[in-house]
């Protein structure tokens, strides 16, 4: 992602864990890394970039994001730094790096964020464009650097953050059935969930609005779709947690 004329910290970066759901799977956006020599292994790795002298690590990693997605204003959530001396001693790494950035790279520290999109929503002209794909998360390629780590605390940040914060409807569609919202919980969770509790406690939430509208061309009974008051939800009690399994 190197831009003509635009200076870089040779020291510091911003990797995206980028989770997006398709229904049934957790899937992240990786980047297929452009070999410079032919000897060099095919490997995958975050959206990431060093940031600009002038630029903040919410701007680079909006910048990013905004490169891979063609979206902007969206979910990010910074959750870690890594800043292990050895996350650049693979030495073919460290070369491609330096290859592709035109600087001389000795250590560099990466702030970590992970965003939440509409797999549907996203530009796929900007992934095919910048060599970007969706992975699923429990079947990923090989990774650079410690990609495979910041990929692995960004999940558990993720189930941390779900339990207290709405962040889930993020994944969803404006409207939604209790089953789909049950789904994405399990799948992000790795674990089933109970039908009947899940249901009582979601549905006791005020913020969780019925739209009156069911399913249509289902084989199974059509369900009742809802939908999440973001206003309502703000203006609750800030001691409650969103929903506590």
């Amino acid at each position: 992602m190197v831009e003509a004329g635009v200076h870089y910290n040779p020291h510091l970066s911003v990797d995206c864990v980028i989770f997006g759901f398709t229904g049934d799977q957790l899937k992240v956006l990786l980047v297929e890394r452009i070999n410079t020599k032919p000897a060099q292994k095919t490997k995958h790795k975050l959206p990431g970039d060093l940031i600009h002298i002038l630029e903040d690590l919410n701007g680079a990693a909006e910048r990013i994001l905004y490169e891979l997605t063609g979206l902007k204003n969206i979910f990010l959530h910074q959750f870690s730094v890594f800043g292990n001396p050895d996350r650049m001693s693979n030495e073919e790494d460290r070369n491609w790096l330096e290859e592709s950035s035109g600087l001389t790279i000795n250590r560099v520290v990466t702030t970590a964020y992970f965003s939440l999109i509409g797999i549907d929503n996203s530009n796929s002209k900007n992934e095919i464009k910048n060599n970007a794909s969706w992975h699923d998360i429990n079947a990923l390629p090989e990774l650079a650097f410690d990609h495979a780590e910041i990929i692995r605390d960004g999940l558990e940040s993720l189930r941390k953050e779900i339990r207290y914060e709405p962040i889930c409807f993020e994944l969803l569609p404006e409207k939604f059935t209790i089953r789909e919202i049950q789904v994405l919980y399990e799948v992000i969770l790795g674990q089933q969930l109970d039908n009947r509790n899940f249901r009582k406690k979601l549905l006791k939430a005020e913020y969780i609005e019925p739209l009156n509208i069911r399913q249509k061309g289902v084989a199974h009974k059509p369900a009742m779709y809802y939908t999440f008051n973001k206003d309502i939800y703000e203006g609750r009690n800030k001691e409650q947690s969103f929903y506590n399994f």
